[in-house]
């Protein structure tokens, strides 16, 4: 765990020290404070494998992350900010929200945004890469800025695993802990997916529901050779005409987004803490029927080749 706090700091390099502390632990931001010299701020950190877990208690304060803070930056990350004591507010992609405590909401970091809290706050914050929640949730940026209930079904048993994490952490090994990070992002998806807005944004609800099928059966069957059009539509009760169909709004073809799930899986195989499995076992278990063109595709989509990523893990 890593901790920063203002305890100890003069009163005089308070702004300064929290704004480092806001850049270690999420990315550069410029900060508005009610009083620098009489603001107070903990912020305490974990990590489990690509996800990072952080609970900030702070006075009031202001954050926002303007479009030079962006330039430089390829990794699109994600921030889930759950309030525990008090009302945030949050603007980003023309959507204005006031998240109270049993909701929460997402947050891009590779857009500006402001974010604000008038009174003495205590957030649960959930670092991510968008790449790790695009692999489980076609489109995410649909819900970027808005928020959602994390009082009920799955999104509570997302908000209560966050908040068993830091009595637990301590026993855990990195393998363990990667398996959690895993898990969380998981349990967002599938809260995210439980919200009605998941099926009816940009499209008819019966049309969002064979989407909603159709994602379903992928994302089990990513390691089949065989996942078609036709075996999809088969398994899905419609027509291959209208699986194309559904897909038509989107942003990809139904064999990029297949393709892309597969890369997103092979790099979540790559990067599990302990895992034994050669990279070409990691190839075909995930549907790839030829080594050398899955390594190609995975250097054009994450930069690296397969051998060279998991190397950069094993560095760090």
């Amino acid at each position: 765990m890593d901790v920063i706090t203002t305890r100890g700091v003069d009163p005089a390099s308070r702004s300064a020290h929290w704004h480092q502390a806001i850049a270690h632990a999420y990315f550069p931001l410029d900060l508005k404070f009610r009083d620098p010299e009489r603001f107070t701020g903990h912020l305490a950190k974990w990590t489990l494998g690509g996800v990072s877990l952080s609970r900030l208690r702070s006075e009031a304060l202001a954050y926002h992350r303007l479009p030079r803070h962006l330039r430089g930056e390829s990794d699109e990350q994600l921030l889930i900010t759950i309030p525990v004591c008090a009302p945030v507010q949050f603007s980003q992609r023309g959507r204005d929200v006031t998240c109270a405590p049993g909701g929460y909401i997402i947050e891009c970091g590779h857009e500006p945004y402001e974010f604000s809290y008038g009174e003495r706050s205590d957030l649960w914050v959930m670092k991510v890469d968008a790449a790790a929640l695009r692999g489980r949730i076609r489109a995410p940026e649909r819900f970027y800025g808005m928020q959602f209930n994390g009082s009920e079904g799955v999104s509570g048993l997302f908000v209560a695993m966050l908040n068993q994490i830091p009595s637990q952490i301590g026993s855990m090994s990195d393998e363990a802990r990667d398996a959690v990070g895993q898990q969380l992002v998981d349990l967002l998806a599938l809260s995210i997916r439980a919200d009605e807005r998941t099926l009816t944004s940009g499209q008819s609800s019966v049309r969002g529901a064979h989407l909603s099928r159709v994602e379903t059966f992928v994302r089990a069957n990513l390691h089949r050779r065989d996942l078609d059009p036709e075996l999809i539509a088969r398994r899905c009760g419609i027509s291959v005409r209208y699986l194309h169909e559904i897909f038509r709004d989107t942003n990809q073809t139904l064999g990029q987004w297949v393709r892309d799930l597969r890369l997103e899986a092979a790099r979540e195989d790559l990067s599990a803490a302990g895992a034994q499995a050669s990279i070409a076992e990691i190839c075909f278990a995930r549907g790839f029927g030829d080594l050398a063109h899955f390594t190609r595709l995975f250097k054009n989509r994450f930069g690296k080749a397969p051998g060279e990523y998991r190397k950069s893990l094993q560095a760090d």
